[in-house]
């Protein structure tokens, strides 16, 4: 069974290195395909990829960081693989038009999406992805960020309005979900290649719900997760307009 994550980046130099290497150590008996589709990065990103990928993508058992923030590859024998392969975009496409180019190029059996920062922790995925594999009751997992594990408290109105984005999604496609903004969203590869994904920004988020709930015959669950915030100052890139455009996102993908 192969794990594939796609891990859209758009200027997270400082987070990168760590979030792979809190991949690398997630489900340590599960093989790993990690897609790092860089979005024209211009804070130095670009430029570690290419520092720690020059011929293209490296495999290991083990992925480490050392005091200088580059990644070790370890080759001894392990029970599981793991495989890193940068995409670079030439211009920027926003996340989801670099979530569109990781799609096109995963080969697993699972996919989960990972973004670049820190808010989320990649040890939350055990949960689903035993829903999907091992009691193969799920077809697709969504995560909340609302369901009591650690949230940190920032600005109401990002709560406010994921909560009228969601209510307004499940009114036209009749689901109970409770954050389909969350990153978090693992699926088999079969429904993965099934998405028809046209949204070059945060809009992404809402058109691959859309897409998924569309499809009456999935068994769609959902899990509760952890979410370490981020501010504005520490980097959040989200805006109010991503918001206003979501809304128009559900009514835009419920009835083309």
């Amino acid at each position: 069974m192969l794990l594939s994550i796609i891990i859209p980046v758009y200027n997270e130099r400082h987070t990168l290195a760590i979030i792979i290497a809190n991949i690398a150590r997630t489900l340590p008996k599960v093989s790993k395909e990690i897609i790092v589709v860089d979005d024209c990065s211009e804070d130095g990103t670009r430029e570690w990829l290419k520092t720690n990928f020059p011929d293209g993508p490296r495999s290991g058992a083990t992925v480490d960081l050392n005091a200088e923030g580059k990644l070790l590859f370890g080759q001894e024998s392990a029970p599981s693989t793991i495989t890193i392969r940068p995409i670079y975009h030439e211009r920027n496409r926003g996340k989801g038009g670099a979530l569109q180019t990781g799609l096109a190029a995963i080969s697993g059996d699972v996919l989960v999406i990972q973004d670049a920062d820190l808010e989320y922790d990649p040890s939350d995925w055990a949960e689903m992805y035993d829903l999907i594999v091992v009691r193969k009751v799920a077809d697709v997992v969504f995560s909340s960020r609302f369901y009591g594990r650690p949230h940190r408290s920032l600005y109401f109105h990002h709560y406010l309005g994921n909560r009228i984005i969601t209510l307004l999604f499940n009114v036209l496609f009749d689901q109970t979900l409770t954050d389909i903004e969350s990153c978090y969203k693992m699926m088999s590869s079969r429904v993965a290649r099934s998405l028809r994904l046209t949204a070059n920004d945060f809009g992404i988020e809402v058109e691959m719900s859309a897409e998924i709930a569309r499809q009456r015959k999935l068994r769609i669950y959902e899990l509760g997760i952890s979410y370490f915030g981020r501010t504005y100052a520490e980097g959040k890139k989200i805006n109010w307009k991503d918001g206003a455009k979501a809304l128009w996102y559900v009514f835009k993908f419920r009835f083309r």
